[in-house]
């Protein structure tokens, strides 16, 4: 809430946005301009000049709104970004944070780019400066010889008034004005956090000006590179998640071609918590499994990887089966974040001579197998097991699937079926639709790569946009 008005004045033209531009000449009975950091500037900037509300001595102004013509003249590059944006469009204001109204220098006018006035607002001492640190300012101007709070070790600081000021004011452009001469101080300002600093003798309104834009501007620049720094760091965290959790397949030695296709869903920045590997054992068999921990962020997706490895170097090891996902479990059990939190998985362990297949579900869909000459149709899920996470002790039973001699096979996970379709989006797609899309691009000659890709597309495109979970799916080819 603005500070209480000391007293009736005429409000001074930087202060409330009516000053005039230097092309228009003033009138004689304009005000003479306040000192930087007077009293007089005490008034809440906002207040319209000559007011009755100014007259009277309110306590509080109402706030002034931009006319169509300031919004037009702001569009065509005023300054409003970051801290102001509910002031009226094209106005930047200043706080003034000064408590020597006598050393102050006078500054007849303050002017944007665009000719447009400054409005100034004055705080005497740190509590009230807080109280006047509302959105609309845009940049500080901040008296270093300003009492500064007290220290719990009785310790000086000749910048803790700056220090405090840039915790309470972090998105804000800060002027450090030091004594003439002492550039050291000034210096040291700016390297603490200040945009720039002014000497107080020197200083007039058209130096003050000017630097006011600069560090506004400034402040706006430093902002712009911190968040392209953070989006190039997420991009490189989601390339190491993308790497953890969509590895390349060690099939060397193998005669089954492999493709895998991912989307992420639209409600996250970040991997979510599926993940899928493929690997060949020395004796030849073909191991391939796929996953998903429920929830998404970097929490599940890296929980996601440690599974994802866990099983390589478990399948390696020579394990399988249920002995491979109770140790899974325990992996998930240790390292989750959360108890509420669990992981489907689907693991197809393939003989050396491709032919036939051991299956084990977690609680996941079940996959798909395509052969030349039959409709393609998904593999028994009557001994699925429970999700990893849900029940100590669980089992998960391996069920024997007989493959033949030329086949496909599609693992996936919920993603793909849980898209809405149907007028309204009422419905999902479910495994029904997903195997009846499958069979219709098998019968239109798709294969491999181009298969994942169009099922993912049409499946998008039945949702009416993207997807809301992630989508992972692989496919396992194998032809005489």
């Amino acid at each position: 809430m603005p500070a209480p008005i000391p007293r009736q004045r005429a409000i001074p033209a930087a202060e409330s946005g009516q000053a005039q531009t230097p092309a228009q000449s003033a009138p004689p009975t304009a005000p003479a301009a306040p000192a930087v950091g007077s009293p007089s500037t005490d008034v809440p900037a906002d207040v319209p000049a000559n007011s009755s509300e100014a007259a009277s001595g309110a306590t509080e102004a109402p706030r002034t709104q931009g006319t169509a013509g300031d919004e037009a003249e702001a569009t065509r590059g005023t300054q409003t970004a970051g801290p102001g944006h509910s002031h009226a469009p094209g106005h930047l204001t200043l706080l003034m944070i000064e408590d020597d109204p006598g050393g102050s220098p006078v500054v007849p006018e303050l002017l944007d780019p665009t000719g447009k006035p400054i409005r100034v607002r004055t705080a005497r001492n740190l509590t009230e400066a807080e109280r006047l640190l509302t959105d609309d300012v845009h940049c500080i101007l901040l008296d270093l010889a300003l009492p500064a709070p007290a220290r719990a070790d009785g310790t000086d600081d000749e910048l803790a008034v700056l220090k405090h000021v840039l915790r309470l004011a972090p998105h804000h452009a800060v002027l450090a004005l030091t004594a003439s001469g002492d550039t050291e101080r000034g210096a040291e300002a700016v390297r603490v956090g200040a945009q720039d600093y002014l000497f107080r003798d020197e200083l007039d309104g058209r130096l003050l000006s000017r630097a006011i834009r600069y560090a506004v501007e400034r402040k706006r620049s430093d902002r712009a590179e911190r968040k392209l720094t953070e989006s190039k760091l997420r991009a490189q965290e989601n390339a190491r998640l993308e790497r953890g959790l969509l590895p390349t397949p060690l099939l060397d030695g193998s005669p089954l071609r492999f493709a895998a296709r991912y989307r992420p869903g639209r409600s996250r920045a970040l991997l979510g918590g599926d993940f899928y590997d493929t690997v060949r054992t020395p004796d030849g068999t073909v191991h391939a499994m796929i996953g998903d921990v429920c929830g998404h962020g970097p929490d599940e997706a890296a929980l996601g990887v440690e599974l994802r490895i866990a099983w390589r170097a478990l399948t390696l090891a020579g394990l399988c089966g249920d002995q491979l996902l109770g140790t899974l479990q325990q992996v998930l059990e240790h390292e989750r974040s959360d108890d509420e939190i669990f992981a489907t998985l689907c693991t197809v362990d393939i003989a050396p001579d491709g032919r036939r297949a051991g299956l084990c579900l977690a609680g996941h869909p079940s996959p798909l197998l395509a052969r030349p000459g039959r409709p393609a149709e998904l593999l028994p899920y009557d001994n699925n097991g429970p999700a990893l996470g849900l029940l100590p002790g669980a089992r998960w039973p391996r069920m024997q699937v007989e493959l033949g001699a030329e086949w496909s096979l599609m693992l996936y996970t919920d993603g793909l079926i849980e898209g809405r379709v149907g007028e309204g989006r009422r419905e999902r797609l479910g495994q029904d639709g997903m195997v009846a899309m499958v069979r219709r691009q098998l019968a239109e000659g798709l294969r491999g790569e181009e298969l994942l890709r169009a099922a993912v597309n049409e499946v998008r495109d039945l949702n009416g946009g993207e997807l809301t979970d992630d989508v992972a799916v692989l496919m396992l080819d194998r032809t005489p």
